[in-house]
Protein backbone atom coordinates (compact mmCIF):
# COMPACT_ATOMS: atom_id res chain seq x y z
CA UNK A 1 0.00 0.00 0.00
CA UNK A 2 1.15 3.46 -0.66
CA UNK A 3 2.27 6.00 1.61
CA UNK A 4 -0.61 8.45 0.04
CA UNK A 5 -3.12 5.28 0.86
CA UNK A 6 -1.93 4.47 4.38
CA UNK A 7 -1.91 8.46 5.61
CA UNK A 8 -5.71 8.57 3.82
CA UNK A 9 -6.15 5.55 5.95
CA UNK A 10 -4.73 6.51 9.05
CA UNK A 11 -6.76 9.90 8.83
CA UNK A 12 -9.84 8.09 8.36
CA UNK A 13 -9.42 5.73 10.98
CA UNK A 14 -9.55 9.14 13.70
CA UNK A 15 -13.85 9.67 13.00
CA UNK A 16 -15.63 8.38 16.15
CA UNK A 17 -11.99 7.30 17.53
CA UNK A 18 -10.33 7.76 20.95
CA UNK A 19 -8.77 10.91 19.38
CA UNK A 20 -12.61 12.37 18.04
CA UNK A 21 -13.97 11.94 21.45
CA UNK A 22 -10.37 13.71 23.37
CA UNK A 23 -11.31 16.40 20.79
CA UNK A 24 -14.98 16.86 21.69
CA UNK A 25 -13.96 16.89 25.53
CA UNK A 26 -11.76 19.69 24.91
CA UNK A 27 -14.27 21.61 22.83
CA UNK A 28 -16.82 21.27 25.98
CA UNK A 29 -14.41 22.76 28.53
CA UNK A 30 -13.41 25.87 26.14
CA UNK A 31 -16.40 26.51 25.37
CA UNK A 32 -18.23 25.92 29.03
CA UNK A 33 -15.51 28.34 30.08
CA UNK A 34 -15.04 30.48 27.03
CA UNK A 35 -19.28 31.21 27.30
CA UNK A 36 -18.94 33.16 30.34
CA UNK A 37 -19.61 36.31 28.02
CA UNK A 38 -23.52 35.38 27.63
CA UNK A 39 -23.86 34.76 31.13
CA UNK A 40 -21.91 37.08 33.48
CA UNK A 41 -23.82 40.03 32.09
CA UNK A 42 -27.52 38.52 32.52
CA UNK A 43 -26.48 37.77 36.47
CA UNK A 44 -24.56 41.31 36.89
CA UNK A 45 -27.53 43.00 35.32
CA UNK A 46 -28.80 44.47 38.36
CA UNK A 47 -25.57 45.60 39.54
CA UNK A 48 -25.15 47.29 36.31
CA UNK A 49 -28.65 49.29 36.70
CA UNK A 50 -28.01 50.17 40.00
CA UNK A 51 -24.40 51.48 39.63
CA UNK A 52 -25.31 53.67 36.25
CA UNK A 53 -28.96 54.68 36.88
CA UNK A 54 -30.39 53.59 34.22
CA UNK A 55 -34.32 51.55 33.57
CA UNK A 56 -34.52 47.80 32.78
CA UNK A 57 -35.15 47.82 29.53
CA UNK A 58 -31.69 50.41 29.39
CA UNK A 59 -29.81 47.82 31.64
CA UNK A 60 -30.71 44.92 29.17
CA UNK A 61 -29.08 46.78 26.60
CA UNK A 62 -25.67 45.81 26.86
CA UNK A 63 -26.28 41.58 26.89
CA UNK A 64 -28.45 42.38 23.05
CA UNK A 65 -25.61 43.77 21.87
CA UNK A 66 -23.45 41.38 23.01
CA UNK A 67 -26.01 38.98 21.29
CA UNK A 68 -26.17 40.49 18.61
CA UNK A 69 -22.10 41.05 18.57
CA UNK A 70 -22.33 37.37 19.26
CA UNK A 71 -24.55 36.24 16.64
CA UNK A 72 -22.52 38.42 13.67
CA UNK A 73 -19.36 37.52 14.90
CA UNK A 74 -19.78 33.80 14.71
CA UNK A 75 -20.17 33.93 11.20
CA UNK A 76 -16.93 35.70 10.74
CA UNK A 77 -15.35 33.16 12.89
CA UNK A 78 -17.36 30.52 10.99
CA UNK A 79 -15.80 31.27 7.81
CA UNK A 80 -11.81 31.82 9.42
CA UNK A 81 -12.45 28.21 10.62
CA UNK A 82 -13.35 27.13 6.96
CA UNK A 83 -10.39 28.25 5.64
CA UNK A 84 -8.04 27.99 8.37
CA UNK A 85 -9.29 25.24 10.68
CA UNK A 86 -10.83 26.07 14.24
CA UNK A 87 -7.74 26.59 16.24
CA UNK A 88 -7.15 30.10 14.88
CA UNK A 89 -10.35 32.16 15.48
CA UNK A 90 -10.62 29.98 19.01
CA UNK A 91 -7.04 31.65 20.19
CA UNK A 92 -8.17 35.06 18.72
CA UNK A 93 -11.31 34.90 20.67
CA UNK A 94 -9.70 33.79 23.76
CA UNK A 95 -7.32 36.55 23.74
CA UNK A 96 -9.96 39.01 22.98
CA UNK A 97 -12.46 37.45 26.05
CA UNK A 98 -9.57 37.73 28.41
CA UNK A 99 -9.08 41.89 27.40
CA UNK A 100 -12.73 42.40 27.28
CA UNK A 101 -13.50 42.03 30.33
CA UNK A 102 -10.48 43.92 31.66
CA UNK A 103 -11.23 46.81 29.77
CA UNK A 104 -14.93 46.52 30.84
CA UNK A 105 -14.35 46.68 34.61
CA UNK A 106 -13.16 50.07 34.03
CA UNK A 107 -15.71 51.34 32.38
CA UNK A 108 -17.95 54.58 33.50
CA UNK A 109 -20.50 54.31 31.71
CA UNK A 110 -23.57 52.28 30.17
CA UNK A 111 -22.82 52.73 26.58
CA UNK A 112 -19.05 52.36 27.19
CA UNK A 113 -19.97 49.20 28.93
CA UNK A 114 -22.27 47.87 26.54
CA UNK A 115 -19.65 48.82 23.36
CA UNK A 116 -17.13 47.55 25.13
CA UNK A 117 -18.63 44.00 26.35
CA UNK A 118 -20.30 43.70 22.47
CA UNK A 119 -17.19 44.36 20.67
CA UNK A 120 -14.39 42.31 22.29
CA UNK A 121 -16.30 39.77 24.66
CA UNK A 122 -19.26 39.12 21.92
CA UNK A 123 -18.54 39.91 18.71
CA UNK A 124 -14.60 38.44 18.78
CA UNK A 125 -14.60 36.27 21.92
CA UNK A 126 -17.70 34.28 23.20
CA UNK A 127 -18.32 33.57 19.08
CA UNK A 128 -15.19 31.89 18.96
CA UNK A 129 -16.09 29.17 21.11
CA UNK A 130 -19.81 28.56 20.12
CA UNK A 131 -20.44 27.62 16.11
CA UNK A 132 -17.06 27.35 15.34
CA UNK A 133 -16.47 24.27 17.62
CA UNK A 134 -19.76 22.80 16.49
CA UNK A 135 -19.55 23.06 13.04
CA UNK A 136 -15.59 21.65 13.80
CA UNK A 137 -16.88 18.52 15.85
CA UNK A 138 -19.44 17.52 13.31
CA UNK A 139 -16.55 16.25 10.91
CA UNK A 140 -14.96 13.90 13.27
CA UNK A 141 -18.54 11.67 13.85
CA UNK A 142 -20.65 9.89 11.44
CA UNK A 143 -22.96 7.77 13.09
CA UNK A 144 -22.98 9.45 16.44
CA UNK A 145 -22.68 13.03 14.69
CA UNK A 146 -25.96 14.02 16.47
CA UNK A 147 -24.77 13.09 19.79
CA UNK A 148 -21.49 14.74 19.56
CA UNK A 149 -22.78 18.15 18.22
CA UNK A 150 -25.50 18.22 20.98
CA UNK A 151 -22.65 17.07 23.52
CA UNK A 152 -20.20 20.24 21.99
CA UNK A 153 -23.18 22.51 22.10
CA UNK A 154 -23.70 21.67 25.92
CA UNK A 155 -20.80 23.48 26.96
CA UNK A 156 -22.70 26.79 26.34
CA UNK A 157 -25.26 25.61 28.59
CA UNK A 158 -22.75 23.82 31.39
CA UNK A 159 -21.56 27.70 31.11
CA UNK A 160 -24.56 28.93 32.29
CA UNK A 161 -24.79 25.99 34.61
CA UNK A 162 -21.77 26.37 36.43
CA UNK A 163 -21.34 30.50 35.75
CA UNK A 164 -24.10 32.28 37.48
CA UNK A 165 -24.24 31.12 41.09
CA UNK A 166 -20.29 32.10 41.16
CA UNK A 167 -20.86 35.20 39.17
CA UNK A 168 -23.48 36.12 42.04
CA UNK A 169 -21.27 35.25 44.54
CA UNK A 170 -18.12 37.54 43.60
CA UNK A 171 -20.73 40.38 42.78
CA UNK A 172 -22.86 40.42 45.95
CA UNK A 173 -18.98 40.27 47.55
CA UNK A 174 -16.90 42.03 45.58
CA UNK A 175 -18.69 44.06 43.34
CA UNK A 176 -19.37 43.45 39.74
CA UNK A 177 -15.79 45.55 38.49
CA UNK A 178 -13.85 42.90 40.44
CA UNK A 179 -15.62 40.64 39.51
CA UNK A 180 -15.23 40.73 35.77
CA UNK A 181 -11.27 41.70 35.99
CA UNK A 182 -10.89 38.05 37.86
CA UNK A 183 -12.72 36.18 34.96
CA UNK A 184 -11.02 37.97 31.90
CA UNK A 185 -7.62 36.23 33.86
CA UNK A 186 -8.91 33.40 34.22
CA UNK A 187 -9.98 32.88 30.72
CA UNK A 188 -7.09 33.23 29.47
CA UNK A 189 -5.19 31.20 31.72
CA UNK A 190 -7.27 28.33 30.85
CA UNK A 191 -8.59 28.72 27.59
CA UNK A 192 -5.09 28.95 25.45
CA UNK A 193 -3.39 25.75 26.73
CA UNK A 194 -6.52 23.26 25.46
CA UNK A 195 -5.91 24.96 21.80
CA UNK A 196 -3.24 22.22 22.25
CA UNK A 197 -5.84 19.52 21.88
CA UNK A 198 -7.66 21.11 18.33
CA UNK A 199 -4.57 21.00 16.39
CA UNK A 200 -5.47 18.27 13.52
CA UNK A 201 -7.22 18.96 10.57
CA UNK A 202 -11.02 17.04 9.99
CA UNK A 203 -10.23 13.72 7.57
CA UNK A 204 -10.78 14.72 3.69
CA UNK A 205 -12.52 11.68 2.84
CA UNK A 206 -15.31 12.24 5.08
CA UNK A 207 -15.77 16.09 3.98
CA UNK A 208 -15.61 14.95 0.20
CA UNK A 209 -18.13 12.36 0.98
CA UNK A 210 -20.27 14.17 3.46
CA UNK A 211 -20.77 16.75 0.83
CA UNK A 212 -22.39 14.73 -2.07
CA UNK A 213 -24.69 13.34 0.90
CA UNK A 214 -25.94 17.06 1.95
CA UNK A 215 -26.29 17.82 -2.22
CA UNK A 216 -29.07 14.47 -2.60
CA UNK A 217 -30.77 15.83 0.77
CA UNK A 218 -31.39 19.23 -0.38
CA UNK A 219 -32.98 17.63 -4.06
CA UNK A 220 -35.08 15.28 -1.71
CA UNK A 221 -36.61 18.57 -0.24
CA UNK A 222 -37.27 20.39 -3.06
CA UNK A 223 -35.85 23.66 -1.52
CA UNK A 224 -32.75 25.81 -2.72
CA UNK A 225 -30.16 26.18 -0.38
CA UNK A 226 -30.96 29.10 -0.06
CA UNK A 227 -34.52 29.12 0.47
CA UNK A 228 -33.70 26.31 3.29
CA UNK A 229 -31.59 28.45 5.07
CA UNK A 230 -33.44 31.38 4.93
CA UNK A 231 -36.52 29.58 6.32
CA UNK A 232 -33.78 28.21 9.07
CA UNK A 233 -32.98 31.56 10.24
CA UNK A 234 -36.53 32.85 10.49
CA UNK A 235 -37.23 29.55 12.78
CA UNK A 236 -33.96 30.02 14.69
CA UNK A 237 -35.06 34.02 15.61
CA UNK A 238 -38.50 33.14 16.75
CA UNK A 239 -37.78 30.16 18.71
CA UNK A 240 -35.22 32.01 20.53
CA UNK A 241 -37.06 35.73 21.12
CA UNK A 242 -39.64 32.77 22.98
CA UNK A 243 -36.32 31.08 24.54
CA UNK A 244 -34.93 34.42 25.80
CA UNK A 245 -38.03 35.75 28.14
CA UNK A 246 -37.33 33.25 31.54
CA UNK A 247 -33.32 32.97 30.27
CA UNK A 248 -32.61 36.47 30.59
CA UNK A 249 -35.11 38.33 32.91
CA UNK A 250 -35.36 35.38 35.56
CA UNK A 251 -33.17 36.81 37.75
CA UNK A 252 -34.49 40.09 37.86
CA UNK A 253 -38.21 38.15 37.77
CA UNK A 254 -37.15 36.63 40.97
CA UNK A 255 -36.18 39.90 42.51
CA UNK A 256 -39.31 41.99 41.62
CA UNK A 257 -41.46 38.64 43.09
CA UNK A 258 -39.21 39.70 46.04
CA UNK A 259 -37.29 36.30 46.37
CA UNK A 260 -34.19 37.89 45.43
CA UNK A 261 -31.27 37.61 42.88
CA UNK A 262 -30.05 35.01 44.54
CA UNK A 263 -32.81 32.85 43.83
CA UNK A 264 -33.19 33.56 40.13
CA UNK A 265 -29.56 32.82 39.48
CA UNK A 266 -30.29 29.79 41.32
CA UNK A 267 -33.14 29.01 38.74
CA UNK A 268 -31.22 30.27 35.59
CA UNK A 269 -28.46 27.35 36.73
CA UNK A 270 -31.16 24.73 37.46
CA UNK A 271 -32.49 25.46 33.70
CA UNK A 272 -29.21 25.52 31.55
CA UNK A 273 -28.67 22.65 33.75
CA UNK A 274 -31.03 20.46 33.04
CA UNK A 275 -30.80 22.10 29.41
CA UNK A 276 -27.77 20.41 29.08
CA UNK A 277 -29.49 17.31 29.82
CA UNK A 278 -32.12 18.13 27.33
CA UNK A 279 -29.21 18.88 24.77
CA UNK A 280 -27.90 15.08 25.50
CA UNK A 281 -31.22 13.58 24.85
CA UNK A 282 -32.00 15.75 22.09
CA UNK A 283 -28.49 14.75 20.11
CA UNK A 284 -29.54 10.70 20.59
CA UNK A 285 -33.42 11.33 19.25
CA UNK A 286 -31.91 13.54 16.53
CA UNK A 287 -29.51 10.44 15.66
CA UNK A 288 -32.98 8.53 14.98
CA UNK A 289 -35.47 10.94 13.74
CA UNK A 290 -33.57 13.75 12.33
CA UNK A 291 -32.86 17.19 12.94
CA UNK A 292 -36.01 18.95 11.71
CA UNK A 293 -38.04 16.22 13.83
CA UNK A 294 -35.92 17.33 16.58
CA UNK A 295 -36.53 20.86 16.60
CA UNK A 296 -40.00 20.49 16.15
CA UNK A 297 -40.36 18.26 19.17
CA UNK A 298 -38.19 21.11 20.88
CA UNK A 299 -40.76 23.88 19.71
CA UNK A 300 -43.94 22.47 20.80
CA UNK A 301 -42.57 21.40 24.72
CA UNK A 302 -40.72 25.08 25.03
CA UNK A 303 -44.60 25.95 24.28
CA UNK A 304 -45.53 24.08 26.80
CA UNK A 305 -43.39 25.45 29.33
CA UNK A 306 -43.96 29.23 28.94
CA UNK A 307 -47.51 28.95 29.39
CA UNK A 308 -46.62 27.41 32.88
CA UNK A 309 -44.90 30.83 33.88
CA UNK A 310 -48.47 32.81 33.20
CA UNK A 311 -50.59 30.99 36.31
CA UNK A 312 -47.51 29.82 38.53
CA UNK A 313 -45.21 32.57 40.71
CA UNK A 314 -44.61 30.68 44.02
CA UNK A 315 -40.69 30.18 44.52
CA UNK A 316 -41.36 26.10 44.27
CA UNK A 317 -43.51 26.51 40.89
CA UNK A 318 -40.84 28.60 39.65
CA UNK A 319 -38.34 25.91 40.85
CA UNK A 320 -40.34 23.18 38.94
CA UNK A 321 -41.10 24.98 35.58
CA UNK A 322 -37.53 26.47 35.24
CA UNK A 323 -35.97 22.63 35.02
CA UNK A 324 -39.01 22.12 32.81
CA UNK A 325 -38.14 24.80 30.49
CA UNK A 326 -34.33 23.78 30.69
CA UNK A 327 -35.48 20.34 29.95
CA UNK A 328 -37.62 21.25 27.19
CA UNK A 329 -35.98 23.33 25.31
CA UNK A 330 -32.47 22.82 25.52
CA UNK A 331 -32.28 20.93 22.41
CA UNK A 332 -33.57 23.23 20.39
CA UNK A 333 -30.14 25.07 19.27
CA UNK A 334 -28.26 22.33 18.32
CA UNK A 335 -30.29 20.29 16.33
CA UNK A 336 -30.42 23.65 14.21
CA UNK A 337 -26.95 22.63 13.36
CA UNK A 338 -27.51 19.11 13.04
CA UNK A 339 -30.10 20.03 10.29
CA UNK A 340 -26.88 22.16 8.42
CA UNK A 341 -25.26 19.20 8.61
CA UNK A 342 -27.87 17.54 7.06
CA UNK A 343 -28.54 19.54 4.11
CA UNK A 344 -25.57 21.49 3.39
CA UNK A 345 -22.21 20.78 2.21
CA UNK A 346 -19.29 20.11 4.85
CA UNK A 347 -16.91 22.66 3.63
CA UNK A 348 -19.49 25.39 3.85
CA UNK A 349 -20.63 24.31 7.62
CA UNK A 350 -18.43 26.81 10.01
CA UNK A 351 -20.15 29.73 7.60
CA UNK A 352 -23.54 28.29 7.51
CA UNK A 353 -24.05 27.11 11.08
CA UNK A 354 -22.46 30.64 12.30
CA UNK A 355 -25.20 31.88 10.31
CA UNK A 356 -28.04 30.01 11.70
CA UNK A 357 -26.74 29.86 15.02
CA UNK A 358 -26.52 33.82 14.61
CA UNK A 359 -30.64 33.78 13.77
CA UNK A 360 -30.95 32.15 17.58
CA UNK A 361 -28.62 34.58 18.70
CA UNK A 362 -30.48 37.45 17.36
CA UNK A 363 -33.78 35.77 18.51
CA UNK A 364 -32.18 35.71 22.20
CA UNK A 365 -30.65 39.47 22.20
CA UNK A 366 -34.61 40.54 20.55
CA UNK A 367 -36.55 39.12 23.01
CA UNK A 368 -34.18 40.09 26.07
CA UNK A 369 -34.68 43.71 24.84
CA UNK A 370 -38.24 43.20 24.04
CA UNK A 371 -39.31 41.93 27.14
CA UNK A 372 -37.91 44.30 29.09
CA UNK A 373 -39.44 47.17 26.89
CA UNK A 374 -42.72 45.26 27.74
CA UNK A 375 -42.12 45.14 31.23
CA UNK A 376 -41.12 48.95 31.40
CA UNK A 377 -44.40 49.52 29.31
CA UNK A 378 -46.63 47.13 31.84
CA UNK A 379 -45.08 46.96 34.83
CA UNK A 380 -44.53 43.37 34.87
CA UNK A 381 -43.52 40.40 32.99
CA UNK A 382 -47.12 38.80 31.61
CA UNK A 383 -47.33 40.53 28.50
CA UNK A 384 -43.41 39.43 27.79
CA UNK A 385 -44.27 35.78 28.40
CA UNK A 386 -47.47 36.20 26.21
CA UNK A 387 -44.82 37.87 23.53
CA UNK A 388 -42.83 34.41 23.91
CA UNK A 389 -45.33 32.34 23.09
CA UNK A 390 -46.95 34.24 20.08
CA UNK A 391 -43.35 33.76 18.27
CA UNK A 392 -43.23 30.11 19.31
CA UNK A 393 -46.21 30.03 17.70
CA UNK A 394 -44.67 31.27 14.33
CA UNK A 395 -41.35 29.12 14.72
CA UNK A 396 -43.74 25.57 15.06
CA UNK A 397 -45.37 26.44 11.66
CA UNK A 398 -42.31 27.05 9.80
CA UNK A 399 -40.60 23.97 11.12
CA UNK A 400 -43.64 22.32 10.59
CA UNK A 401 -44.16 23.12 7.18
CA UNK A 402 -40.37 21.56 6.14
CA UNK A 403 -41.10 18.68 8.08
CA UNK A 404 -44.23 18.15 6.02
CA UNK A 405 -42.87 19.18 2.77
CA UNK A 406 -39.64 16.71 3.05
CA UNK A 407 -41.91 13.62 4.42
CA UNK A 408 -44.34 14.01 1.34
CA UNK A 409 -41.57 14.40 -1.21
CA UNK A 410 -39.53 11.41 -0.04
CA UNK A 411 -43.35 9.89 0.01
CA UNK A 412 -43.47 10.90 -3.84
CA UNK A 413 -42.82 7.42 -6.46
CA UNK A 414 -39.41 8.57 -8.69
Amino acid sequence: MSSRHTGAHARSSEVESTYAWMRLAASVVISTIGSVGIWAVVVALPAVQAEFGVDRADASLPYTVTLLAFAAGGIMMGRLADRFGVVFPVIGGTIALGLGYVLTSRTTGLWQFAILHGLLIGFFGSSAVFGPLIADISHWFTRRRGLAVAICASGNYLSGTIWPPIVEHFVATSGWRQTFFGIGLFCAATMLPLTAALRRHPPAHQLSEAALAAEGSQARLGISPNVLLGLLVIAGVACCVAMSMPQVHIVAYCGDLGYGAARGAEMLSLMLGFGVVSRMASGWIADRIGGLATVLLGSTLQAVALLLYLPFDSLPSLYVISALFGLFQGGIVPSYAIVVREYFAPGEAGTRVGIVLMATLAGMALGGWLSGVLYDLTGGYEAAFVNGILWNVLNFAVVLWLLLRMRSLRLMPA
